[in-house]
């Protein structure tokens, strides 16, 4: 313990009562304290070392084998399963890396882009219109229908997969309810097995998620199209397939409740508080080179980024912060930290898109994925379909925020969401007359 940076001296229980009601300040409030380099001792987690130093996190996340994975959320763990790619150390990591990575970058993510707006239009015709309604389940119904059609293909649509949608929805709920977030930071991750509710919910998606696995093993050559049959069709470099476990882990990561609703809720709240921003951004959905749009999202990822912190074991001693650390010690890259400093972003707490036209944001500086070989791979496809979204939102629909406050962060069972689920109200826009349209006056 002597060989850790300092940081609060405060009771474990304390320190995890400060981690999981007001994270983000907590962060803040110690950065100021005792700098770039600190260490949280929690209870239920454990000892972490933050580094807020950009040349420290690339250390970490170059470092290969010399760093191991951790659980930075207690729910992830039961969750995902430990043959999911998020949690399997290497080599196996980048085994399953490879066979997945196909799935979500390159042709794919271009492939999937119509489909992502048709759903965007799909559910935006299910808003209501002049009276207000939270704007996060409705992203997260978005994204749902998006990874459903990307994990099984036009069989999303089949009346046998429609009850996994609903045994997906109840989890989603179980996991975010803030009694159950509650008794989480409160019990550790222990209890989350031991819940019945937890059990009961992912018992059903589990049943269905097999059921449609031995479907397309029974007829691997049957037309099946979507990453589950990517999966069943998959073999390691030995020739073997991937077993019953990987297959749940994997495609139950996939379908869980991502930090993408999330992050999309808090573009609107952003940009909202902002009609200037709103404008400017619709002029370049309707007539732009993208550029602005480009800009938002990166803006929104790096205020909002989706994880406030990454977690690693070390797996051998290094010197991060000017300490000798020694293996073993889990040190966690702060992004959220990263992302407030005035050293790397004037007016850090503002949010100004303006930031990135330009200029592209720096490799240690901006990782709201992450980064090295454990970067998200899934963070191009992210950053399409929030695209695609904003897209299909800002050319159908004039939205307005039904209060002037900004919203604060409430923490969610993966991510951090507005703290009123992104209240708005809805009018349908006025579709563009067609031909060019006129040149602004000089």
């Amino acid at each position: 313990m002597s060989a850790l940076p300092p940081g609060p001296r405060l009771p474990r229980a304390l320190q995890a009562a400060g981690w999981t009601q007001r994270p983000l300040p907590w962060l803040e409030k110690c950065h100021r304290r005792y700098g770039d380099t600190f260490t949280l001792r929690i209870r239920h987690y454990g000892d972490w070392v933050i580094l807020a130093d950009p040349d420290d996190v690339k250390k970490v996340f170059t470092a290969g084998r010399a760093v191991g994975v951790d659980v930075a959320n207690p729910l992830l763990g039961p969750l995902l399963g430990p043959r999911s790619v998020m949690l399997l150390e290497e080599p196996e990591h980048m085994t399953r890396r490879k066979l997945m990575l196909p799935s979500f970058h390159g042709q794919a993510v271009q492939a999937d882009a119509e489909m992502m707006a048709t759903v965007a239009r799909e559910e935006i015709e299910r808003w209501p219109v002049g009276e207000p309604f939270a704007l996060w389940p409705r992203m997260q119904d978005i994204t749902l229908d998006v990874v459903m059609r990307a994990v099984f293909g036009p069989d999303s649509r089949m009346p046998r997969l429609q009850p996994l949608r609903e045994r997906l929805r109840t989890l989603t709920t179980w996991m975010n309810e803030p009694r159950n977030l509650a008794m989480l930071a409160f019990l550790g991750p222990g209890w989350v097995v031991r819940s019945r509710g937890y059990r009961e919910a992912m018992g059903a998606v589990e049943e269905a998620v097999m059921d449609e696995v031995r479907r397309r093993k029974a007829d691997p050559e049957g037309g099946s199209m979507g990453v589950v049959s990517m999966l069943v069709r998959a073999q390691y470099e030995d020739g073997s397939p991937l077993s019953d476990q990987d297959l749940r882990d994997e495609l139950v990561t996939l379908l869980s409740d991502g930090p993408t609703s999330s992050t999309l809720a808090w573009t609107f709240e952003r940009l909202l508080r902002h009609p200037e921003k709103v404008e400017r951004l619709r002029e370049d959905v309707l007539g732009g080179d993208g550029s602005y749009l480009d800009a938002v999202v990166k803006e929104t990822l790096r205020l909002r980024p989706p994880v406030p912190v990454v977690v690693r074991n070390l797996l051998e001693p290094m010197r991060l912060g000017g300490h000798d650390l020694p293996a073993g010690t889990t040190v966690a890259p702060c992004i959220h930290l990263i992302h407030r400093d005035e050293r790397h972003y004037p007016e850090a707490h503002r949010f100004l898109p303006e930031r990135f036209l330009g200029k592209q944001p720096g490799t240690y500086t901006w990782i709201p994925f992450g980064g090295g070989v454990r970067r998200c791979l899934a963070a191009s496809y992210a950053e399409m379909e929030m695209k695609r979204v904003l897209r299909i939102v800002l050319q159908t629909t004039e939205l307005r925020a039904v209060e002037s406050d900004a919203e604060r962060a409430r923490k969610s069972a993966i991510s951090f969401a507005p703290d009123q689920k992104g209240l708005v109200i809805a009018e349908p826009r006025e579709p563009e007359p067609a031909g060019p349209r006129p040149l602004a006056p000089v």
